[in-house]
């Protein structure tokens, strides 16, 4: 990864710990010339300056503030600063999320849930928001976006998770066809299952609120390793980099997609590969379902046909 992100500036949000952090690490080890983090806890941002600042070269510049990119006041305040440091900016990531409240969705706090809504989706939305006149004005930029499992699969217990998280990826697909004009590229991350406080916030809610299932996933997990904190980051250096221009509007894991070869593809990125799709019948090898307008049965709209 060295050089790949030379002259490079970005920002990344939740960058106090975990993939955040690994990402921050491996931002400056591929040369960027300036690297902002920010989380809310200003011990964890103190701790993460001081280690970035350390790893930095003497050209490179590490920024460190507090902000809750949930809170537009906020998230316009880190941008701006981090514009006035470095000048301009080139990347973003937004990494920040939470799990939220777990349970069943009638018996969980709607506060917690509400709350899990803003960090994760606001939190994705906002900081793009700020950025993406700057991107425009430049007619170049990066955004990435960090999915997870919730995005393109149910999770009983973790609704909130998941529904914002499925949003996160939505939004960056409809983000990513508004800015291909101006070749700002916007994609998605799964970056797999990580050994990280979020997954010690499932071991420690239990089987009775994630679900048997999900919590020995979890233990298995934990016990393992998980997947390494070095492979996301390796993602989100490919796509922060120039190697990645043009692709656009993918959701891709860093660890089972052959995203380094993608660069080979991109004339047949243009269609529904590595993006959120309804499955239709047809997709499974089965005949029936797919009928048109025209050939389908007439049915009142609301209530579906009786069945005799």
């Amino acid at each position: 990864m060295s050089g790949d992100l030379a002259g490079r500036t970005a920002l990344i949000t939740g960058g106090t710990r975990g993939l955040g952090l690994q990402i921050a690490r491996a931002y400056l080890q591929a040369e960027a010339s300036g690297v902002c983090i920010c989380g809310r806890d200003p011990g964890a941002l103190e701790d993460a300056r001081v280690e970035l600042a350390e790893l930095a070269g003497a050209d490179q510049q590490v920024l460190a503030l507090a902000a809750d990119v949930s809170a537009p006041e906020d998230v316009e305040r880190l941008v701006h600063s981090a514009l006035a440091a470095f000048g301009e900016l080139t990347i973003l990531v937004s990494n920040a999320g939470v799990y939220g409240p777990k349970g069943a969705i009638e018996r969980t706090d709607w506060e917690q849930w509400a709350r899990a809504i803003e960090v994760n989706l606001f939190g994705s939305v906002l900081p793009a928001r700020a950025v993406v006149p700057h991107f425009i004005a430049r007619g170049y930029g990066k955004v990435i976006q960090l999915s997870g499992g919730g995005a393109t699969g149910p999770l009983p217990g973790l609704s909130a998770y998941a529904a914002s998280k499925a949003a996160v990826v939505r939004f960056a697909e409809t983000l990513a066809v508004e800015l291909r004009e101006h070749h700002v590229d916007v994609n998605s991350i799964a970056p797999g299952a990580l050994n990280t406080r979020m997954l010690d916030e499932v071991i420690a809610a239990g089987p009775e609120l994630v679900g048997q299932d999900f919590h020995a996933r979890a233990l298995q997990q934990r016990d393992s390793g998980g997947v390494p904190l070095e492979q996301g980051a390796a993602l989100a250096v490919f796509l922060a980099s120039g190697a990645s221009d043009g692709i656009t509007g993918r959701l891709l894991s860093a660890v089972w997609d052959p995203w380094p070869w993608l660069p080979e593809h991109l004339a047949e990125l243009d269609g529904d590969l590595y993006t959120l799709r309804r499955i239709v019948p047809s997709d499974r090898g089965l005949a029936w379902g797919d009928a048109g307008p025209s050939d389908a049965p007439s049915a009142d709209p609301i209530r579906p046909p009786s069945v005799p």
